[in-house]
């Protein structure tokens, strides 16, 4: 196959077939650095993709704000928030059906002034989710709270999720407290040991990966437990079916937004450490894990506020604290444009925020003022609430499932298997994508045709008898993609050079090059957005180096319903129409380094009158090994395109 041919016997040959070029000084560093310093709008090069991809975020997020504010009447707030939850679904690939939840209680306890009760059930056929439900001492029927965890790594058995659930109990209420994926005893892959082999968020962003190729998000397992969660608790004859709430802190705040915006059944809400701004969340921390990121969200307009709005005007509470790294300036602009919506359907005190002096967490003024909330929502109770001096559960006191995991259970799945399942099935169906719907499954920018006239350009100097230019491309409005073109005397072909690591070191290994300019190709190698000078350190370095880059990067384009590989095919074909000055007939190679191969042959796709063609060198692993490596390797997050396995693998896209 074409693009699996190595780039190093390919030089091999050209070296042999071109005596003439001998060895020389290596090519100049200075003339492959800095080249965006001359471009004067742009002053920090590694700020680039975060200040373009949040711009385009803000202007979506400012038209849904502009269309928030204008939803006066019961009739459009209605048609506003059936629009929004068919989004919402959509972009999670919807819900599985529902099947027996087949509940077992192993085991049952009490404290002080509360019982408790392990449960174990199946969100789908063996797909073990692990609760505790805490209950007040009389019989009932009781009003249950559905309480998700954040991303502590023992899960349910943290202190502070401990001390809220028990709280409840002792005012009267039942609460569901229930283990995330990757958390508590819910490892999604064990260690030779039976240990959880990626706790909390890694653990996330290795599964949803997957989810991701396939065209649904981590968000809809995570969903769809808390959704059964309340089937479980409706099942039940001491829980009252009529009266259901939910909160949670963290990425248990997230769940929570989402669970409470979809699932009706939810009366009363309380949100904690999450909610803030989309805008304000990408100017700040920037995007977090898997589930907290859905496919288009910021394009479609889908903020914050829209998680409130959704269930306008059933009763919310936002729990936000000063210190947060959520942005409390993007809850109380959340809070504003929300409560507009809540007081133009005559309900304005039905929702609510307490800020607490705080950094991140459930602090004990959070707790109390929730469970406040939800006796006065769901008991008609409203008085000071006290949590008072008791002892929570130990973790190992709180395992519901042998050996404290669930891939203990026999016959129990994991995320990573109903990902194999939906991509045997995906497979029967796989073709290659026709061209002209290719840009839009990766998320490329329209590919103009004619020249490309650099944005900036100027003479370097020569070596090895090439003229050699340094210039800058620009692809998109505040995309700048710096270049070096080196021209021999003799012109034979053209060629873009992309490396994964940058232009600087490509050009590094001068016998490359020299082979090239050798054979009499007329050499463009270019820092495609992203890498090299424009190369965007994320606020989260330790996973940079094991998801292939900067993953924040790929989450801010994924939120915009884009792609980097996307973005590189736009980039590339930029490229393509600069080096072949627009001219009839006249086409380019492309020489391309590990997941810039994808691009290349999407960019080959997209432009066949330009780019004749692509070799590659260290190709990416297919998207399929992603899903069946089942988390035992680390994805390059930059070669992952959402849903496109619903079509086709990459390899389809280099065949004739």
């Amino acid at each position: 196959m074409r693009h699996l041919f190595p780039l190093s016997l390919f030089l091999a040959a050209v070296l042999s077939a071109a005596p003439s070029v001998r060895a020389q000084d290596p090519f100049p560093a200075e003339w492959a650095s800095e080249i965006l310093k001359n471009v004067p709008e742009l002053p920090d090069p590694s700020n680039m993709m975060a200040a373009f991809l949040n711009a385009r975020a803000s202007e979506a997020l400012d038209r849904a704000a502009a269309r928030r504010a204008e939803l006066t009447t019961p009739e459009a707030v209605a048609a506003y928030q059936e629009e929004m939850k068919a989004f919402f679904i959509r972009q999670l690939a919807g819900f599985p059906e529902r099947t027996p939840l087949n509940p077992q209680i192993t085991g049952r306890g009490e404290g002080n002034g509360f019982r408790y009760e392990k449960v174990v059930f199946e969100s789908r056929p063996k797909f073990f989710v692990t609760a505790l439900l805490f209950l007040p001492p009389d019989p009932g029927p009781h009003p249950a709270v559905l309480v998700p965890c954040g991303h502590s790594e023992n899960g349910k058995a943290y202190e502070n999720y401990q001390r809220l659930c028990i709280g409840f109990a002792r005012n009267g209420m039942a609460a569901l407290i229930y283990d995330p994926v990757d958390q508590g005893e819910r490892g999604q892959l064990l260690t030779p040991d039976g240990k959880t082999a990626h706790p909390g968020t890694t653990g996330h962003m290795l599964a949803g990966t997957g989810c991701i190729l396939l065209g649904s998000n981590l968000a809809q397992v995570r969903v769809w437990d808390g959704m059964r969660a309340l089937d479980y608790l409706e099942s039940r004859e001491d829980i009252d079916r009529t009266r259901f709430g939910c909160c949670g802190n963290s990425g248990g705040g997230t769940l929570s937004s989402y669970l409470m915006a979809l699932d009706d059944r939810i009366y009363c809400a309380a949100p904690a450490c999450y909610l803030t701004s989309m805008k304000r969340l990408l100017e700040t921390i920037g995007p977090q894990d898997a589930e907290q990121n859905i496919f288009g969200q910021t394009a479609f307009g889908m903020d914050h506020a829209d998680y409130v709005c959704m269930r306008a005007p059933k009763p919310t509470l936002m729990c936000c604290a000063t210190k947060d790294f959520f942005d409390i300036q993007g809850a109380w602009d959340t809070y504003r444009s929300a409560k507009r919506v809540f007081g133009n359907l005559g309900f304005p005190e039905r929702l609510d925020l307490v800020e607490a002096n705080e950094e991140h967490g459930y602090t004990p003024l959070l707790r109390q003022t929730t469970i406040r909330w939800m006796r006065r929502w769901l008991l008609g109770k409203d008085d000071p609430v006290v949590e008072g001096e008791f002892d929570v559960l130990t973790e190992e006191e709180s395992h519901c499932a042998p050996g404290g995991q669930v891939l203990n259970l026999e016959g129990a799945r994991s995320v990573y298997d109903l990902n194999r399942d939906q991509l045997d099935t995906l497979k029967k169906t796989w073709r290659k994508p026709e061209p002209s719907d290719l840009a839009a499954l990766v998320g490329a920018a329209e590919i103009a045709d004619g020249a490309a006239a650099p944005l900036w350009e100027a003479e370097a100097g020569t070596w090895a008898g090439c003229a050699v230019r340094r210039l800058v491309l620009q692809p998109e409005p505040g995309v700048f993609l710096p270049a070096v073109r080196i021209t021999p005397a003799s012109v034979t072909g053209l060629r873009i050079v992309a490396c994964r690591q940058g232009k600087a070191a490509w050009l590094g290994k001068a016998d490359a090059l020299r082979a090239l300019v050798g054979r009499g190709e007329d050499v463009l190698v270019v820092d495609l957005r992203d890498t090299g000078e424009t190369f965007s350190v994320s606020a989260h370095k330790p996973w940079d180096e094991p998801f292939g880059g900067n993953w924040q990067t790929f989450f801010r384009a994924y939120l915009l319903g884009r792609s980097q590989t996307g973005m590189w095919t736009s980039d590339l074909a930029c490229c393509a129409n600069y080096l072949t000055g627009g001219r009839e007939g006249e086409t380019c190679r492309i020489t391309a380094t590990e997941g810039f191969v994808i691009a290349a042959h999407c960019a080959a796709a997209l432009a066949p009158g330009r780019i004749a063609g692509v070799d590659a060198e260290a190709p990416p692993r297919t998207w399929e090994e992603t899903v069946l490596s089942g988390g035992t390797e680390y994805p390059d997050l930059s070669t992952v395109v959402h849903g496109m396995l619903n079509v086709c693998d990459w390899p389809a896209l280099a065949r004739p």
